[in-house]
């Protein structure tokens, strides 16, 4: 038997005072756990987590397999505290129901084994992040790291406790009060110094009890990150760990002991955390957190009391503290580093003092729609919100394992194949209603909805493909739609097409098929309108998508921006930032103006589609059709000029950005079309506004 020989990390040699017989245990688990002993040669090993202040956690190991127990901290306690037998009847009733927790596997009882209770469960492999800021990944990633894990709580609070057979598990009713009164007991037994601010907390809250205090509802008692399991490569919660807490009573509480770290005071240490919070890092707002959380729940987001819970969380929080900090004076710590929690109570309820006093709009703003120039509709609005945490929490999170994959296989015959990751996420957004989102007749978002969604989706070379959001021929002007070498004549039963075809496929890798037709049979029956009516049916078809690529370059140039000012922000060249230098600032300023210009101009455009129809803003979509990709084009060239090398390199998505505008001149009708057009219409309605003048 051993100690401290394990694999997995965060952890070490068991401390002294929570050394048992590792013999004694080993026997036991080989007589009541089954497959322990599938290998009888290999020893047990034992190591103890570094995380965690309550209740001692263990890391074992018998060959292949791996375990996770958790037992009583040895030595006197505070009553009604540390209840290991709580722990897994409730992750045994989760688990029967699929909800992502480790699966229980053994509870015993006899102290006489290792000194005290104990369980063991599973152990789940995966990622921990134990410091707020998730360093080492991408903003995306990091956002959609947060999304899953309101959404799991949010799960976790929509359960039913008689489905789960937790009848009794806790009293519900009067939730709020009796935390207060147990905290203010617990802090009471451990203070090892008399803090004046939480006799003042522990008044107010008993003081200022909500009126609801009567919601029922499984709660998990100290939901927050470094409790949580995530998925090794996705952003996708695998396991909710640390259930002691965990009771029936009003889910607020754990909503808002997840977000005290938007307030956390810079005087209290926490060793979890490397820095404070930061804007642009891709961390949700506390607002928009709660927004996702109470559509989850499908309840209203305007919170009531949300100070009391606030501070509930705060006064809880230093309770704990004094609660760690008396373990370490009694010598029975769960952790080695819980002499750091010595001064932290004061500081936490004072932030608690401060946030009761608060008052907070949780809802997220609302834009005042009687002062917008074009106005979305309710549809609009709520499909725009969805497609943008889509995006975040599983879009933006795989870009680049999809760019990996497209250039491990540029030179192979798998070059027209799409990673797994694409069809997966095709099915989550047809699973969620996010699909043929530009189809007016399915979705009933007017144009000037999708112009913002398609904005969105713009920001991702493949994300059109995954909501379902071609072409010239070789040997003509394309720009001419009458111009078509392609022949179809009529055989019996039959049509025989012959003919090139270029453009054909979707523009997944930045390429398409070339399609020679050679006496290609057709069916007669497969007409669709009838003979010489396949440019009104593709018309047709184009309708309200005449301006798509136009409303999906905004999303880029943004996305092109965003780049750009991150690599001035960084970047030192001639003793400063590059920023500090006026023609980058300049560059940074005119791109900010031009996508506001088409912007603009893109939501005219699709306001006369809606009000007048595609033949009515024949003038607005040509001049859009130019407007935009040149505005774009010029954007994401400063980007690449200011990245440098890197901005034509891989580790950058400018270059294939700038393919792919750079096409849109082409392949959405060439400017000089779109100009020559918009001059013979603005040439007419001068001359028609002279006439009626005269």
């Amino acid at each position: 038997m051993e100690s401290g020989a394990s694999r997995e990390s965060n952890t070490t040699e068991v401390l002294p005072q929570h050394k048992f017989d590792y013999r004694l245990l080993d026997a036991y688990l080989h007589q009541h756990l089954p497959g322990f002993g599938t290998e009888p040669e290999a020893r047990l090993t034992v190591a103890q987590y570094r995380s965690g202040q309550s209740n001692p956690t263990f890391h074992l190991q018998k060959g292949f397999q791996e375990y996770v127990l958790r037992k009583k901290p040895p030595g006197l306690l505070l009553p009604k505290a540390h209840k290991i037998d709580r722990e897994f009847k409730v992750q045994k009733a989760l688990f029967s129901i699929g909800f992502p927790v480790p699966k229980p596997l053994l509870y015993c009882s006899d102290p006489s084994v290792i000194g005290t209770e104990f369980y063991v469960m599973e152990h789940v492999q995966g990622r921990i992040f134990y410091d707020f800021t998730i360093p080492g990944v991408s903003p995306a990633e990091r956002s959609a790291i947060y999304v899953a894990m309101i959404e799991t709580l949010a799960q976790l609070h929509s359960l039913n406790i008689q489905s789960l057979q937790l009848e009794g598990y806790g009293r519900g009713v009067g939730y709020c009060k009796r935390q207060v009164s147990t905290w203010t007991k617990q802090y009471q037994a451990a203070a090892h110094q008399d803090i004046p601010t939480m006799n003042q907390l522990s008044d107010w809250l008993m003081k200022n009890l909500p009126d609801n205090d009567n919601e029922e509802n499984l709660i998990h008692g100290d939901f927050k990150l470094d409790n949580i399991v995530f998925h090794p490569k996705e952003a996708r919660v695998i396991a909710v760990l640390d259930w002691e807490l965990s009771t029936i009573g009003h889910p607020l509480s754990d909503l808002a002991h997840l977000s005290m770290f938007y307030f956390w005071p810079r005087t209290a240490s926490l060793v979890n955390q490397s820095r404070h919070l930061q804007e642009n890092i891709g961390i949700p707002s506390m607002e928009e957190l709660i927004s996702i959380y109470c559509r989850c729940r499908g309840i209203n987001s305007d919170l009531p009391n949300w100070n009391f819970f606030l501070a509930l969380s705060y006064f809880k929080m230093a309770g704990i503290a004094q609660g760690i900090y008396n373990r370490y004076l009694l010598g029975n710590n769960a952790s080695e580093n819980s002499f750091q929690y010595a001064d932290v109570a004061q500081p936490l309820a004072e932030t608690g003092l401060r946030l009761s006093k608060r008052s907070f709009s949780t809802a997220l703003p609302q834009t005042d729609i009687t002062r917008q120039l074009f106005v979305q509709t309710r549809t609009g609005q709520e499909v725009l919100i969805r497609v943008k945490q889509f995006m975040k929490q599983h879009i933006l999170p795989v870009e680049k394992e999809v760019i990996e994959f497209c250039v491990q296989n540029e030179n192979s015959a798998d070059k027209w194949k799409k990673p797994l990751v694409i069809d997966k996420l095709k099915e989550m957004a047809k699973a969620e209603g996010l699909w043929n989102l530009f189809l007016p007749a399915v979705s009933g978002l007017t144009q000037v909805d999708y112009a913002l969604i398609a904005e969105e989706t713009g920001k991702c070379f493949f994300a059109p493909d995954i909501f379902n959001c071609q072409a010239p021929e070789p040997d003509v002007a394309s720009s001419d739609a009458t111009n078509i070498e392609c022949s179809i004549q009529r055989d019996g039963d039959s049509y025989i097409i012959n003919g090139r075809k270029w453009w054909s496929s979707d523009n997944f890798h930045g390429g398409h098929f070339e399609i020679h037709f050679n006496q290609v049979r057709v069916p007669a029956t497969n007409l669709i309108l009838g003979e010489g009516r396949g440019f009104e049916i593709a018309q047709g078809r184009l309708g309200p998508g005449r301006i798509h690529h136009c409303m999906r370059t905004i999303g880029l140039a943004e996305r092109a921006l965003q780049i750009m000012c991150e690599r001035a922000n960084q970047r030192v060249a001639f003793k400063k930032k590059l920023y500090s230098h006026e023609v980058i600032a300049h560059w940074i300023a005119e791109s900010r103006i031009a996508i506001e210009e088409i912007r603009l101009l893109t939501l005219k455009t699709a306001h006369s589609i809606d009000t007048l129809g595609s033949a009515g803003a024949k003038k607005e979509i040509a001049m859009i059709k130019v407007a935009a990709p040149r505005a774009v084009c010029k954007i994401i060239d400063r980007a690449i000029q200011v990245c440098g090398g890197a901005g034509i390199s891989q580790d950058y998505p400018l270059a294939n950005m700038y393919a792919l505008v750079r096409t849109l001149r082409i392949a959405d009708g060439p400017d000089e079309v779109h100009l020559s057009a918009v001059a013979k219409m603005e040439l007419r309605d001068q001359a028609e506004s002279l006439r009626a003048k005269i």
